[in-house]
């Protein structure tokens, strides 16, 4: 040996001695496999949302079943005609008041057959047969309005509409003033609205209007 040359030494465990009975193990230590926990799948949240949708959907669905089931009751005093207009009806009859727009109606009379209106001056024959209907009309709004007996119809039992006649005809007619008046807020007028209609003419009602584009209500006149 050279030196200060040790002489070579036996291979050691890197780690210190062996505990006592073991033999002496050489090399790297022993690698322990090491558990890692697998990962927790996911679609748990995803499938508890969809059951609570479908679940929330039935009970959607069985409320509305309960509710047409009750809405078609027909127990005492349901409206059974709520689908009807409420401006076509006929519910009124003469002498009662009823009101479209701006004007208020009462039909207080009705004449039947009437061959000619007028005088020798100013008058007119029927066609068929002319029908006289009675009328109070008063502006129950705050404007000024023109009545037009025009935009008044004469309706038969067939529901066929007939116009009134505003021609020679309703001039000659007296204590009339439903030609072309206008009527101040407050205030009425009387007059009468003649149709020229056919000889076997079945009167049902009578639609009037407070102007050519309203609504309408109609009062029976038989």
């Amino acid at each position: 040996m050279h030196g200060n040359e040790q002489p070579p030494q036996p291979d050691r465990p890197p780690y210190g001695p062996p505990p006592q009975g073991q033999q002496p193990q050489y090399g790297p230590p022993p690698v322990h496999p090491q558990f890692v926990a697998a990962p927790k799948k996911k679609g748990g949240c995803l499938r508890a949302f969809v059951v609570g949708v479908v679940v929330l959907a039935g009970l959607v669905l069985v409320g509305v079943g309960v509710l047409l089931s009750s809405g078609g009751d027909d127990s005492p005093g349901s409206d059974t005609g709520a689908s009807a207009p409420a401006g076509k009806r006929a519910a009124a009859g003469i002498g009662d008041t009823v009101k479209d727009g701006r004007f208020s109606f009462k039909v207080t009379k009705v004449e039947k057959g009437v061959e000619r209106v007028g005088d020798q001056y100013i008058g007119s024959d029927a066609q068929g047969q002319y029908i006289l209907v009675h009328v109070t009309v008063k502006n129950i709004g705050d404007e000024a309005q023109m009545f037009l007996d025009s935009a008044q119809k004469l309706i038969d039992s067939a529901d066929r509409e007939y116009d009134a006649d505003s021609g020679a005809a309703a001039l000659g007619l007296k204590n009339s003033n439903a030609f072309l008046n206008n009527i101040n807020p407050g205030n009425s007028v009387s007059g009468i609205l003649l149709f020229d209609v056919p000889d076997d003419f079945r009167i049902k009602a009578i639609e009037l209007h407070d102007s050519p584009f309203s609504g309408g209500i109609q009062v029976a006149l038989r």
